[in-house]
């Protein structure tokens, strides 16, 4: 809108706040990439873009909505949100609660309150080919993960009670930009599972696990944002932006597991008793100055980032484990172990990155690109572990499972390429030289007098090119062959054993290496706006050399034991195709769809390679039926197959089926009543295990537009008509294969009554 991205750049939002007679003009263009924007040198991607210039008179305004409903069982809800908008300033405010499994906001929620600043995706400091090296984050597992607001893309698993709000304030003018936002969200879940799990060892061993849990849980999460960025003069810009997340949580959880040998003999036993809680503070911040020389296309940036990530976690694991077993006279005998620990957990990350690229035009076609980055990561974990002792004793540390880590971690990388660019090929070819060192030590405590060393040392060379082509006419050819490099996670490299689950025992090796990714992929696409047909379609392959793989160690108890290591030889190839057309020209529209994925994995299973291989085969449809404004009709079929094979175990290959079916309905009535209905169809099936679970899902609605301009609306719900939702997954991996289900929200009615602002 005017040139600026209005409320997160979705024509919907657009069309629906937007009165045609407040437009004046409509431009349509290909826009380009936000790195060519700030770099002035076309890279070849291209998005269609349409700007909507409106009339002096309409440049200020407003829009919102507002939603409250009351349904039987007690299920509630409330939401809402306003945005305000003149030339140069975006404000919103957003709010939700519930407890119908609604943990966020919905993505078109999401961009409309982030406004103009939702897609500022390119401004993250790491520069050189292959999007950057690699990004701040943190590796807190049941923390707020990242610092994104939480979208919710449908009901979530069990049952769930969220509230959340945030607002948000951008300021856009021609020479300053600035953005700033904070949000709130909790949630509190219950969540019931059974799950059946079936292992493969070698020499066609097998045994069988199951076990039912129930966990509650609480999380509440902060965030907070801010950018800002200067156009000091025509030649120099300074961008700043900042984020920051603080996490408290708390968890409680029951499990109880049996392991079955073959002919369904009991193995052992457990019950599990766990609590926890942890509080978390992150925050990243990165400058980003850039300088454009007189001579057009020659430019220079650098950037600087600072982030850290405090948490501290504590709690308390029980269980008790019995195993069965016959002795040499042929005896039956029971074994016993209890556990009952505290432990507490200090860790610290902090981390600089800086990078630095320099741009040179050799001619109006050629531009030459050299680039250099350099991370620093440091990490300190403290654990704790006591065992806990009847009274009067006291408790006693377990020097097994208490760590004391420290780890450096640093990452060079120095790199060039070469961009040709003119009319409609875009080509770019470069190299790259990086070096990791990893030099960290551990002991059971940090007042230990003898600490083990850990000193590793990586170096690699890596290619990237890249191709486009405007093929004219709407359709684009598009090529590249990349190798990425992702260090270890910093969980991953932890020397800390992890016995909460007393049967399934993991543990971190410090010794990783980072895992290299050879990525070539080729890809096609058009559009004919004249008989709205299109054609999408690509090809990738991916091998990984030093992959993170976890090995697994199984004793004659079925305790498995498992370790993460580095492997060579994943591997990945597929392809993805989709083609529309019309069956009558804004009536009647078909997608066809299909997808392949053929996937080898490694991994040592007692000191065995196993190969898992997994190929994933799906098909799918889409007809969309608008035959006037009072009935449309949308359809979906999707087939989907995962064939899986072991080569330590090829007896328990198989095959598993997860097909959709669904339809939505909309009918106009008299005096501005709609219906609309929704249905879905999921099909689960393993016939190697016996597994089969079909789920009709049906949900109905009725709502009539009223009051001046149909501002409301009331409406009237029915979720889940069967009774028939409940979760259900199931997976082959690695050397076993599992199903799960889970206690889920299920039939309920809901009366809601909106305005429209």
């Amino acid at each position: 809108m005017d040139g600026k991205n209005f409320f997160g750049g979705d024509p919907k939002t657009a069309t629906k706040n937007l009165a045609a007679e407040s437009i004046s003009k409509v431009q349509v263009f290909n826009g380009q990439s936000e790195q060519s924007k700030l770099t002035g040198v076309d890279d070849g991607k291209k998005e269609k873009t349409v700007n909507l210039q409106l009339k002096e008179e309409f440049k200020k305004g407003g829009f919102g909505k507002m939603t409250a409903g009351a349904g039987s069982a007690g299920r509630t809800q409330a939401r809402g949100n306003y945005n305000r908008f003149n030339p140069n300033e975006q404000f919103s405010i957003i709010g939700f609660g519930n407890n119908i499994n609604q943990t966020g906001i919905s993505r078109e929620d999401y961009e409309d309150f982030k406004g103009s600043q939702s897609n500022n995706w390119g401004d993250d400091g790491d520069f050189g080919f292959g999007g950057g090296f690699f990004r701040f984050y943190s590796d807190d597992d049941d923390d707020g993960q990242d610092f994104s607001v939480p979208t919710s893309y449908g009901p979530g698993r069990g049952f769930s009670r969220n509230a959340g709000a945030g607002l948000n304030y951008n300021y856009d003018t021609k020479k300053t930009k600035f953005s700033s936002n904070y949000f709130y969200n909790q949630t509190n879940q219950t969540l019931d599972a059974l799950t059946n799990k079936k292992n493969f060892l070698q020499n066609n061993e097998t045994f069988r696990s199951s076990d039912s849990s129930g966990r509650a849980n609480f999380l509440g999460n902060h965030r907070g944002s801010l950018r800002f960025e200067k156009t000091i003069d025509s030649l120099n810009t300074l961008v700043v932006f900042a984020n920051v997340r603080s996490n408290s949580g708390n968890n409680t959880f029951q499990n109880y597991q049996q392991f079955l040998r073959t002919g369904d003999v009991l193995s052992n036993r457990s019950e599990v008793r766990n609590r926890s809680t942890s509080n978390s503070f992150a925050a990243v911040a990165t400058a980003i100055y850039r300088h454009k020389f007189k001579k057009k296309g020659r430019n220079f940036s650098a950037s600087f980032t600072y982030g850290l990530t405090n948490r501290n976690a504590s709690g308390n694991q029980f269980s008790d484990n019995q195993f069965f077993f016959k002795t040499s006279t042929g005896r039956d005998s029971t074994t016993r172990t209890l556990i009952n620990q505290d432990n507490t957990t200090v860790s610290q990350q902090n981390e600089i990155k800086a990078s630095l690229s320099y741009i040179e035009p050799l001619s109006k076609k050629f531009f030459w690109e050299s680039f250099y980055n350099f991370s620093l990561r440091q990490d300190e974990v403290d654990r704790d572990v006591m065992d806990k002792k009847e009274r009067p004793l006291p408790d006693v540390r377990n020097n097994t499972l208490s760590r004391y880590y420290t780890n450096d971690f640093t990452y060079n990388r120095l790199g060039s390429s070469l961009r040709y660019s003119f009319k409609t090929l875009n080509v770019s070819a470069g190299l790259a030289a990086m070096s990791f060192q990893l030099r960290g030590k551990f002991a059971p405590d940090q007042t230990a007098s003898t600490f083990t060393d850990v000193n590793r040392n990586f170096s690699v060379v890596v290619p990237n090119v890249s191709l486009s082509i405007d093929l004219k006419n709407n359709k684009y050819l598009y090529g590249s062959y990349d190798v990425t490099v992702q260090p270890p996670s910093v969980r991953n490299l932890q020397p800390v054993i992890d016995n909460s689950n007393p049967l399934f025992i993991t543990e971190g090796n410090p010794d990783l290496l980072p895992t290299l990714s050879h990525s070539p992929s080729i890809g096609f696409n058009s559009f004919n706006p004249a008989s709205f047909t299109n054609i999408f379609g690509n090809l990738y392959y991916n091998y990984q050399i030093n992959q993170v793989v976890f090995n697994q160690t199984v004793d004659e108890r079925f305790i498995t034991r498992t370790k993460p290591a580095n492997i060579s030889g994943g591997q990945m190839v597929g392809g993805y195709f989709n083609f529309g057309f019309p069956l009558k020209k804004t009536k009647a529209t078909m997608n066809l769809n299909s997808s392949l994925n053929l996937g080898r994995n490694l991994t040592f299973i007692n000191n065995v390679l196993n190969t898992t291989n997994s190929n994933s085969y799906q098909f799918g449809m889409r007809l969309d039926l608008t035959p006037s404004e009072k009935f449309t009709f949308f359809g979906n079929a999707n087939l989907g197959i995962t064939d899986t094979r072991y080569s330590i175990n090829t007896t328990q290959n198989q095959q598993i089926y997860n097909h959709s079916f669904g339809g939505e309905m909309n009918v106009a009535l008299p005096k501005n009543i709609y219906f609309n209905s929704t249905f879905n169809y999921n099909v689960f099936i393993n016939r190697r295990f016996g597994f089969d679970q079909r789920l009709p899902i049906l949900n109905l609605s009725v709502y009539k537009m009223f009051l001046k301009d149909n501002k409301a609306e009331i409406r009237l719900s029915a979720y889940d008509v069967f009774n028939r939702n409940v979760g259900i997954s199931q997976s082959a991996t690695q050397n076993y294969v599992s199903d799960e289900r889970v206690q889920t929200l299920a039939r309920y009615f809901m009366l809601t009554f909106t305005y429209n602002v």
